[in-house]
């Protein structure tokens, strides 16, 4: 740990946390003021493959290639109080706005795990729709990760990762 951060208080950690948040924004690492997974994660996979990142605002896909294939984007940070590998929802999923779902997982410490870049069309069978969320669910384990077509992309983007 950089600092005994169990000395400050709520309002000074809270402060502490929202000029964090300032500071990776003025560096472009993240786009909003939300939890950093996700601005993070897109900004990696962006840096990583020369992708362009879409307004925050599109509808169903974070970034594209140069040739026009489009990437929905999803981080998740596992820890010892919950490690589940449960993805962000994806909404629309049956109107297609993407060609690839790329997922990260990271450690508690931020430390790059696991990613992956799987096709639009194995989405489908391995999420469930969650009427509350008015989504997919997919979480990160089992079969999807054995499929032929997933491609495990974690060098790529660790290589990045270490040069920010």
């Amino acid at each position: 740990m950089i600092a005994d951060l169990n000395k400050y208080c709520a309002k000074e950690l809270l402060q502490l946390f929202s000029e964090l948040i300032e500071a990776l924004r003025n560096k472009e690492l993240i786009r909003s003021t939300n939890n950093p997974v996700a601005d993070f994660t897109e900004y990696l996979v962006a840096k990583t493959f020369g992708y362009s990142l879409e307004n925050n605002s599109k509808e169903g896909f974070d970034a594209i290639d140069k040739t026009g294939i489009k990437y929905q984007i999803k981080g998740r940070r596992i820890h010892s109080r919950n490690n589940s590998r449960q993805l962000g929802v994806i909404r629309n999923l049956d109107k297609k706005h993407f060609d690839f779902l790329i997922a990260v997982i990271y450690g508690e410490d931020f430390s790059l795990l696991e990613a992956y870049q799987i096709p639009y069309d194995l989405i489908l069978p391995y999420s469930r729709f969650s009427e509350h969320q008015n989504g997919n669910i997919l979480i990160l384990r089992g079969a999807i990760l054995a499929e032929k077509e997933v491609l495990k992309i974690d060098n790529e983007l660790r290589e990045t990762y270490a040069h920010l």
